[in-house]
């Protein structure tokens, strides 16, 4: 897949002014400062498509925007900043728990992660929580240009083995870069397929 067109739709804070359930949709999450916008615009080959910060935070609301017009990506709210509770039970902010958990039309939520870190706690709790409810997961690992292919392959084994105690199956995972558009492909022909695997099951 390619993305050819990349329009912005709206920027809600409630899911009931969220577009119509009426289209594929893949949102991107992660814990704050991931590279979660700078992985946006990289896939969408364009600069300013989401709003990149060295601010944590940034993004606070629900962003939709429409591709090739045909399916929706979700640029969402990241967690593990000010938002998040301490306690796992009260989820990650009334926000991030009303989409992740009721928005009906979520074909998938690709969760961001860095490369260049241990598994975090925050991660490994949002993992644990969106995975016990249900939802269609992937993992994504930024950065990767900032480590060695060695560095990197330990990366994927420490994670490996951490989620493997507790998931019988690891989520599908991607290696990406937004400096080298490392992981661009891969990511939207898994979209790509999941579209027509989901259009042939209707």
């Amino acid at each position: 897949m390619e993305i050819l067109q990349a329009t912005f739709i709206s920027s809600v804070a409630d899911l009931a002014k969220c577009p119509p359930p009426d289209k594929p949709e893949f949102a991107f999450i992660g814990r704050s400062n991931v590279g979660k916008s700078s992985l946006i615009n990289m896939l969408a080959n364009r600069k300013q498509l989401a709003k990149t910060s060295n601010k944590p935070g940034k993004t606070q609301t629900i962003n939709h925007f429409i591709i090739n017009d045909i399916w929706y990506l979700v640029d969402l709210p990241g967690y593990g900043y000010a938002s998040v509770s301490k306690s796992l039970k009260a989820g990650f902010g009334k926000i991030i728990d009303n989409y992740v958990l009721k928005r009906e039309n979520l074909d998938c939520l690709f969760v961001l992660l860095d490369a260049r870190l241990e598994p975090q706690k925050i991660d490994l709790s949002f993992l644990e929580w969106a995975g016990t409810a249900g939802v269609p997961i992937a993992l994504i690992f930024t950065k990767s240009d900032k480590l060695s292919a060695n560095e990197l392959s330990k990366t994927m084994k420490r994670f490996k083995d951490v989620l493997t105690q507790y998931w019988e199956e690891v989520p599908p995972s991607f290696i990406t870069s937004a400096e080298t558009k490392r992981g661009q492909a891969e990511v939207l022909n898994f979209i790509d397929e999941v579209i027509r695997n989901s259009q042939e099951n209707k």
